[in-house]
C-alpha cells in the first residue's frame, strides 16, 4: 500500500496569527512533504526489499547504507513532517503542567529547556531538524539531526517536539533568522499538549 500525505490539523491559515504564513504551510505540505511521499513510494515499487515494511522499519532498514541514502532520505522526511504538524498548533506555546514539571525535573527550568532547544536548532549546519526527546535514560534532552535524519535513527529518544529547520519552513516568514524563527514557534506555534500525550 502507497504512503500518503497526511490531511493537516488544521486549515493552511490557522497558523498565520502564530507566525507561520498560509503560503508557508501550502508550499511545505503540498510541495516539499508530497515531493518524499512520491520519492519515496516510487523507491518502495522499485525495491522488493521494501515492499511492505512499514516507514518506520524502512527507516530503519535504509540507515547508514550509502545505495539507500536516497530511500533514508525521503521515508526519513515523511516520518519527521508527520510529527511536524502534529507538533503546531494555532494554540500553541502553552505548556501543560505534566510536561512542564519534567521540563524543570530535566532541565532547570522552562527557560533553560527553551535555550537548549534554540542551541540545538541553531546549531544545526544547513538543513535539518531540533527534537525534544524523552531519552533511554528517561530525561528529556534537546538534540539535532542533520537533513531527513531523526531520533528513531540515530537512537538518541522518543520524539515528543520536531522543529524543522530546512529553510523552506522559515523563509517566507523570517528570511534568514533562523533564531526568530525557533524563538516564535517555542513560544507560539508548539503543541505542548501533543507532545506531554506522547510522553505517556
Amino acid at each position: 500500500m502507497a504512503f500518503e500525505l497526511p490531511t493537516l490539523p488544521y486549515s493552511t491559515s490557522a497558523l498565520a496569527e502564530a507566525g507561520m504564513c498560509q503560503e508557508t504551510l501550502e508550499l511545505h505540505h503540498g510541495k516539499h512533504h508530497q515531493a518524499y511521499v512520491t520519492a519515496l513510494n516510487g523507491f518502495v515499487a522499485a525495491n522488493a526489499d521494501l515492499a511492505g515494511k512499514s516507514l518506520e522499519e524502512i527507516v530503519l532498514f535504509t540507515n547508514g547504507k550509502a545505495d539507500m541514502a536516497p530511500v533514508f532520505n525521503n521515508a526519513g522526511q515523511h516520518w519527521n513532517h508527520i510529527l511536524f504538524w502534529d507538533n503546531m498548533s494555532p494554540n500553541g506555546g502553552k505548556i501543560p503542567g505534566k510536561l512542564e514539571a519534567k521540563i524543570v525535573a530535566d532541565f532547570g527550568s522552562v527557560a533553560a529547556f527553551k535555550d537548549a532547544f534554540k542551541t540545538a536548532a541553531t546549531t544545526q549546519f544547513g538543513s535539518g531538524w531540533a527534537w525534544l526527546v524523552l531519552g533511554s535514560d528517561g530525561k528529556l534532552a534537546a538534540v539535532k539531526t542533520p537533513n531527513g535524519s531523526n531520533p528513531l535513527a540515530t537512537g538518541q529518544g522518543k520524539p515528543l517536539l520536531g522543529c524543522d529547520v530546512w529553510e523552506h519552513s522559515y523563509y517566507l516568514d523570517f528570511r534568514n533568522r533562523r533564531p526568530d524563527y525557533v524563538t516564535n514557534w517555542l513560544d507560539k506555534l508548539a503543541n505542548y499538549e501533543y507532545a506531554e500525550a506522547l510522553l505517556g
